[in-house]
């Protein structure tokens, strides 16, 4: 059984921050990707960014120069770290991991979800 817990989320005036971690737990052996998307009400779940293992990183065109993900492999935690934020970002962020487990069987997990709202 592999968990993954969202926190962070919050309510910000346009141009705050806002740091979101995701906490993964249970029988895991490694971490591959982990990503953060985001779905706002009435659109599709999209991706925002992603790092793995290795620490390399990608973003959406609408995260990049505003948003940093990072990791801590250590602890089976992710980042994101969000600024400039625009009413545009509120969604409901959540947290995705490909995870290993002990018994060598790999598969996609995701968090319950953490609710932004950026007020303009």
């Amino acid at each position: 059984q592999v968990r993954l817990v969202e926190s962070g989320g919050g309510f910000v005036q346009a141009g705050g921050s806002l740091r979101l971690s995701c906490a993964a737990s249970g029988s895991i052996f490694s971490i591959n990707t982990m990503a953060w998307h985001r779905q706002a009400p009435g659109k599709q779940r999209e991706l925002v960014a992603t790092i793995t293992s290795g620490g390399t990183t990608n973003y959406a065109d609408s995260a990049k120069g505003r948003f940093t993900i990072s990791r801590d492999n250590a602890k089976s935690t992710a980042h994101l770290q969000m600024n400039s934020l625009k009413p545009q970002d509120t969604a409901v962020y959540y947290c995705k991991a490909n995870v290993v487990r002990w018994d060598h069987i790999g598969a996609d997990y995701w968090g319950q979800g953490t609710q932004v709202t950026v007020s303009s």
